[in-house]
């Protein structure tokens, strides 16, 4: 299927977890992918295995200029930019009261501002070819799931912002949806190693009693999202959980 062809896309967090299956899901279907990411080794990796669709760019998504660095290469290499995904999010897992200054501030720069950023670096670009933006939320925000307060609290601030900006951003032609995985990646592996109580809890709890896998289960629901097929969606969060939390 070669539904995304000619789509230009930004991939937050691109090289590796849920990021990088998306990343290899969206050039598979055709489209042309600048994956940002930390992880040096993990973005070559990926642009060698497709090296005329991928393009890797290491950078803090946290900093304003690696958000108008990569709307700038996207343009330079591609010609345009027509969609953007912030999958990037670093946290720590602790109870609330032993959250630090940094571990706040982790979150909320890595997540809620790094969103932000790529999302106003993105805006003139997805103005011109009526593009479509996907944000990242997260079931922990949905129900405040126990050692997940930096995370939840960005992730929830995220899909504030993305309502708003679906609202604001409607008339330029831009679409803003959000997604909220259940997936198998490592750093939900050690989340289970650090606590199984809490990972039992959850699969117990879901229908499909699994996690997803980020390139099959995940990748998918966000190509979608990105396609012309999901033309008239947009402020919506989607869940990618195998039916853990059933959104009214």
């Amino acid at each position: 299927m070669k539904n995304l062809e000619g789509k230009v896309i930004i991939v937050t967090g691109g090289a590796a977890g849920i990021g990088g299956a998306i990343t290899t899901v969206l050039a598979e279907r055709g489209a042309c992918v600048v994956a940002v990411d930390l992880n040096e080794d993990a973005g070559k990796e990926k642009v060698a295995s497709n090296p005329e669709q991928i393009l890797f760019l290491k950078g803090d998504i946290s900093k304003e200029s690696i958000a108008k660095e990569a709307v700038a290469l996207a343009v330079s290499k591609f010609g345009k930019l027509t969609s953007l995904i912030n999958n990037a999010h670093a946290s720590r897992q602790k109870p609330l009261m032993e959250l630090t200054e940094d571990d706040w501030a982790l979150s909320m720069d890595t997540g809620l501002k790094g969103t932000l950023n790529f999302m106003k670096a993105a805006y003139p670009e997805l103005k011109k070819t009526k593009g479509a933006i996907v944000n990242f939320g997260s079931g922990a925000g949905l129900v405040g799931q126990k050692n997940q307060a930096s995370y939840a609290a960005a992730k929830e601030a995220i899909r504030g912002l993305s309502r708003v900006a679906a609202n604001e951003w409607a008339e330029d032609g831009i679409r803003v949806n959000v997604v909220c995985p259940l997936a198998l990646t490592d750093g939900v592996k050690k989340w289970k190693e650090h606590f199984p109580e809490q990972y039992e809890e959850v699969i117990g709890k879901n229908p499909m009693h699994r996690f997803g896998d980020p390139q099959q289960d995940v990748a998918p629901i966000v190509a979608f999202l990105v396609s012309d097929d999901s033309q008239y969606m947009t402020g919506q969060t989607l869940m990618a959980d195998g039916g853990d939390i059933q959104l009214r």
